[in-house]
């Protein structure tokens, strides 16, 4: 993991796109339909699996991130971290709330642990950037890892110290660590978006070589679909 967050950093800057220029009237819309899939909501039943939520950076690339991992079933786009009820993406976007864009995860721990997914949360972005992830800036991409309960949150803590002591980062570590309040799904346009609009300038700039970078990093965590 060494050198990851100017890995990282290099890939963020490799485009002058931005999570927040998606918020353009023109761009706020679903791709057209020749260039991106019709999102179908997931009608199965998750509830046997767990839950995790995390928060690094534009949701898009967080979201695809996740689900190319083993043992996860299902990642969400939304919002977590703040007070406001019902957020928009057009308020969140534009820091006009205390959210944070970020994810929530399904996964069955018999195939991924939590642990695991810390260990993907914190190797897939720069934890050491305030209020910033590539060329996103704002409060809104902030760094984020929520736990549910007492030993998620020993988990979080446990991890973040053994970066630390082996300085896997130059920076120090800026990631929150807090409880999970609320979780609020995001509009259904921006469900597996990466995968629905492969033509978007910030998810052929920014968002799919954050992801690959991931892939190289970590080639035994990714599903065989995902290699």
């Amino acid at each position: 993991m060494k050198n990851i967050s100017l890995i990282l950093l290099t890939v963020g800057l490799l485009s002058f796109s931005s999570c927040k220029s998606k918020t353009d009237k023109k761009q706020n819309e679903p791709a057209p339909k020749e260039t991106a899939e019709a999102w179908t909501p997931n009608t199965q039943d998750l509830s046997e699996y767990e839950t995790a939520y995390f928060a690094s950076g534009c949701f898009w690339c967080v979201e695809a991130i996740f689900e190319s991992v083993k043992g996860v079933k299902e990642a969400v786009s939304g919002y977590a971290g703040g007070k406001e009820k019902n957020p928009t993406y057009e308020e969140v976007s534009y820091g006009r709330t205390s959210h944070a864009e970020a994810v929530k995860v399904y996964y069955d721990p018999q195939e991924v642990s939590f642990a695991t997914l810390v260990r993907v949360f914190f190797g897939s972005h720069d934890p050491t950037t305030l209020n910033r992830q590539g060329p996103d800036k704002g409060a809104q991409y902030r760094s984020i890892a929520f736990y549910q309960n007492e030993q998620e949150r020993d988990i979080i803590l446990d991890y973040m110290e053994q970066l630390e002591e082996k300085n896997i980062f130059s920076d120090p570590i800026v990631t929150e660590v807090k409880p999970l309040q609320k979780f609020w799904k995001a509009e259904d346009y921006h469900q597996d978006y990466e995968r629905r609009n492969p033509n978007n300038s910030y998810i052929r700039n920014v968002s799919v070589p954050r992801l690959n970078r991931f892939k190289e990093l970590y080639p035994e965590l990714l599903k065989e679909d995902a290699h």
